[in-house]
């Protein structure tokens, strides 16, 4: 049934376009008219409108319409033109929030993949390089045994050389993939990080937490990465001269903010300009997507930074 309304001029907004759009739909019907509702939603998308600012225009696009109509069967069809009107200006949303499913996936798998391949490499310079280590000392003691007492002073010296190699090694590959972060969670994990990291930079780093319960694997390998890029930024770019890390709960929400007294920047800047990725902002936001978190980044040049890391809590 054709819908008598009034004719309407194409406006110059694109509030108006819709309106027009829509208007036209519903007197004359057709496909060119939901190509274009179509069209009207991909550009609505890539301009940044979100869903309810949509549904608020159509809502006031249809209610002009509707009040024109004449009879209950003019408004009954309305408002089926107007669903699928509405729906089709909606499917660029849609795809466009399958594709983020699905890009998420992805990089969940991706860092599942990462994370194993980290794991094992960890475990290699642990087990495998201290094997060959213990083997190394075991020679220099034999070789040692026949040489002159003097001799025997510079290969002992080697010796405590390679101990200090030993000891580096392992502490790496703790941090690399520290067992305790499987065995008692990212908290204590964190804490054994930032002694490791406080004793190569000489940078106090103080942690206060109020949380000491277990979260999801993928999600406290997330949060240990995530702490372990900040420590690495405020101690390599910031040249902090201290460091604080708060981890709380609030409501459902787990917060874990990481502050410096170091140089700080200016956010907009980095994020903007594609040559500066040493900070890690990108991989940050990605392994939080990946586990529905987000961050906020709060510095300015000379004033440090704060960095909070928020994560939704887990059902029980």
């Amino acid at each position: 049934m054709r819908i008598a309304t009034k004719p309407r001029k194409p406006g110059k907004t694109f509030d108006d376009q819709y309106r027009s759009a829509l208007c036209a739909y519903a007197a004359r019907g057709g496909e060119a008219a939901l190509r274009h509702a179509y069209e009207l939603g991909r550009r609505a998308s890539d301009d940044g409108k979100n869903l309810i600012e949509m549904a608020a225009l159509h809502h006031q696009a249809l209610l002009v319409l509707i009040k024109e109509a004449k009879t209950s069967e003019q408004r009954a069809s309305l408002l089926r033109a107007g669903a699928d009107f509405l729906t089709e200006s909606l499917s660029p949303y849609e795809m466009a929030h399958r594709g983020f499913h699905d890009a998420v996936k992805a990089l969940r798998q991706s860092n599942e993949t990462l994370e194993q391949e980290t794991k094992r490499i960890a475990y290699a310079v642990h087990d495998e390089a201290g094997q060959l280590l213990v083997a190394v000392h075991l020679a220099l003691a034999d070789v040692s045994r026949d040489l002159p007492k003097a001799q025997q002073d510079r290969l002992g010296h080697i010796d405590q050389l390679l101990d200090q190699v030993e000891q580096q090694l392992r502490r790496y590959s703790h941090e690399l993939r520290p067992t305790v972060l499987d065995d008692l969670g990212w908290v204590p994990a964190i804490r054994f990080l930032a002694e490791g990291v406080s004793k190569r930079t000489n940078v106090p780093i103080r942690i206060k937490t109020t949380f000491a319960g277990r979260l999801p694997g993928a999600v406290e390998i997330a949060l240990y990465r995530l702490v372990q890029e900040a420590l690495i930024n405020a101690a390599k770019h910031a040249k902090a001269s201290r460091v604080l890390i708060h981890v709380r709960r609030i409501g459902q929400v787990l917060c874990c903010s990481i502050e410096d007294d170091g140089m700080g920047f200016n956010v907009r800047e980095v994020q903007s300009d594609q040559r500066r990725r040493g900070l890690g902002l990108i991989g940050m936001r990605e392994r939080l997507s990946a586990i529905g978190g987000t961050f906020s980044i709060d510095s300015t040049p000379g004033h440090g930074t704060k960095l909070l890391i928020r994560v939704p809590m887990p059902s029980e």
